[in-house]
């Protein structure tokens, strides 16, 4: 436990982006356990995607891009999508030998030794010359605080504890959160709830028509913006807006999907608004989104007065030792692929700017 190992990179996290960033790795020469080491800490494959809710099938899934050099074919979209990529994941694992350890928690990176970096484990000590982020948001479920909350006497829970549709049956439930997740949760429940209220600080926007690769690049770009700032980014789908497609014209049709501005206190029985209007309530499910998962960098004081950390491209403008991939605009599964890229392409200009010879034997 006190051996401190050295290798060229460590790529902490093995979600989307982080297996991206050990398949470019790996192709460019780095040779995993010598050159570079994959840090999880999951129990195994499939990141954050293994903890989702059985009820959303693959075919819900908005947009799963392939990772780089194999394809997901043939998945049945009626299937868990916890377990179509799960085994995904694993099998791409296994194909390209990336050696991902786990469980590893990282508990800490550090100024190390000459340069490098010092990244503290569950298993000990590693001494990297670069640092690829791949942690994502799901350990950091966002929860607004709302007075009166601590008096509810239902059941409060977030999207990343989301039990299924079945847990509701017969209860009163309010989803708060105008995303991609809470109009999936409200649709799935309303069929066995006693009844569902919606609130959202801000009216959802809903998008028609195509969501064409121009428009991709324009919300990407409004996202970039914020983390070139210093400013904490938005979610990709908060500047894309929900699509319209025939699941949620009929919650519009049947009333499911009726807001309600956000509520103003929590009672004891339900929630409130100041101009009188009352729901009682049995559960309130949080669909408030996650935070980016980055404690562990707190040693390394990257944040701006902002309260983000400013990036260019997938660099911290601070520190470019250190890449943090699947944040702001590549908090998306094709963004995580070509994040993973970007960062290994400019951690071997630094490293081979640092030695004068390419950066992997």
């Amino acid at each position: 436990m006190n051996d401190v190992r050295e290798v060229e990179v460590v790529v902490i996290g093995a979600g989307q982006a982080g297996l991206a960033a050990a398949y470019h790795l790996r192709r460019t020469g780095f040779e995993p356990e010598r050159d570079f080491v994959v840090l999880d800490h999951a129990p195994g494959p499939g990141g954050a995607w293994r903890f989702r809710w059985p009820s959303l099938t693959y075919g819900k899934v908005h947009g799963m891009h392939a990772l780089p050099g194999m394809e997901l074919t043939g998945a049945d979209p009626a299937r868990p999508s916890s377990e179509v990529i799960t085994e995904y994941f694993d099998a791409y694992e296994r194909a390209f030998g990336l050696r991902v350890r786990r469980p590893v928690e990282v508990t800490a990176v550090r100024e190390g030794v000459g340069g490098r970096l010092s990244v503290e484990t569950s298993e000990g000590i590693w001494s990297a010359r670069a640092l690829i982020n791949a942690t994502g948001t799901w350990d950091r479920p966002f929860w607004p605080r709302y007075p009166g909350q601590e008096t509810f006497r239902g059941r409060q829970l977030h999207t990343a504890g989301y039990p299924g549709p079945e847990a509701f049956a017969g209860l009163r439930v309010v989803v708060v959160g105008g995303g991609a997740s809470g109009t999936q949760h409200l649709m799935e429940i309303a069929p066995y709830a006693a009844a569902t209220t919606w609130v959202t600080r801000r009216p959802p926007v809903f998008r028609e028509g195509p969501f064409d690769e121009d428009a991709g690049r324009a919300a990407v770009a409004l996202v970039e913006d914020r983390v070139r700032q210093g400013l904490p980014p938005r979610s990709v789908v908060s500047v894309t807006g929900l699509p319209l497609n025939d699941a949620v014209r009929q919650g519009l049709a049947d009333g499911v999907l009726d807001r309600l501005p956000m509520f103003d206190r929590i009672t004891p029985e339900g929630v409130e608004w100041d101009d009188g209007r009352r729901v009682a309530a049995d559960v309130i499910l949080w669909a408030t989104g996650f935070r980016p998962a980055l404690d562990h960098l707190a040693p390394l004081r990257l944040r701006e007065p902002g309260g983000g950390i400013r990036m260019d491209g997938t660099r911290v403008a601070a520190d470019p030792r250190i890449h943090l991939v699947g944040y702001g605009p590549s908090a998306s599964t094709i963004g995580a692929n070509r994040a993973g890229r970007a960062a290994v392409r400019d951690i071997r200009r630094l490293l081979a700017r640092e030695t004068g010879k390419p950066a992997a034997a």
